[in-house]
């Protein structure tokens, strides 16, 4: 799955066109993760079925679409959408389910590797990029020092009265985020996943009916 910070990046791009309510977004935009922090499977609260790894949108639309002008369900399904183009189109450029390579930057040479051994280093590489897109994006990061605001109770898929914890979390993982040349990505690579991910995604939402009178150019 995307990291917490490409989540946020992309939710804020979004809703830059969008002008909803910026907080509720990005709450919104990492709160699906909060199955992990309460040892709970990824199934649940992403909606995944028949595909490893991808969130089935038409299920989630199925329930919520009709909630989709709440900010924080907005935000829910802004990051169920940026993993299904996670795994579905960027992550299969440099992992498959057998093997895949890496360039040791220390002895130069290519090193061959399992499917989970990648996976660890590439949420690794969060840490790694995380400054980066921070900086690129301008996040503004005080929704993880701020009381936490009180949202409907719609989503079912997970406990909204624990989303605390995944604030918690990812405020920990940006604290420890450190600024050093990443070992798989690189800042133009996730920043041209950010802007797939976005124009892809707002495109949808104008198609349901989710619109703003800026110019789609605006993000």
């Amino acid at each position: 799955m995307a990291s917490s910070i490409i989540h946020m990046a992309v939710a804020k791009e979004i809703n830059d066109y969008l002008n909803r309510d910026y907080k509720s977004i990005l709450i919104g935009s990492i709160a699906p993760d909060i199955s992990k922090q309460i040892n709970e499977s990824r199934n649940k609260s992403h909606f995944i079925k028949y595909e490893k790894d991808i969130p089935e949108l038409n299920d989630f639309l199925a329930l919520y679409k009709n909630d989709l002008e709440d900010d924080f369900v907005l935000g829910y399904f802004i990051h169920l959408y940026t993993d299904y183009l996670w795994f579905k189109y960027f992550l299969p450029n440099f992992i498959n389910e057998n093997e895949s390579y890496i360039y040791d930057i220390n002895t130069k040479n290519k090193i061959k590797v399992s499917r989970d051994e990648m996976l660890k280093l590439i949420y690794n590489d969060y840490t790694n990029i995380n400054v980066d897109v921070i900086d690129k994006y301008n996040l503004d990061l005080s929704i993880f020092y701020e009381t936490l605001p009180s949202f409907k109770n719609i989503i079912k898929e997970i406990p909204m009265d624990k989303l605390k914890v995944i604030i918690d979390k990812a405020g920990i993982i940006i604290e420890n985020s450190k600024k050093n040349k990443p070992y798989i990505f690189d800042i133009d690579e996730i920043e041209r996943f950010i802007n797939f991910s976005s124009n892809t995604i707002l495109n949808d939402l104008k198609l349901m009916g989710i619109d703003n009178n800026k110019s789609l150019n605006s993000i």
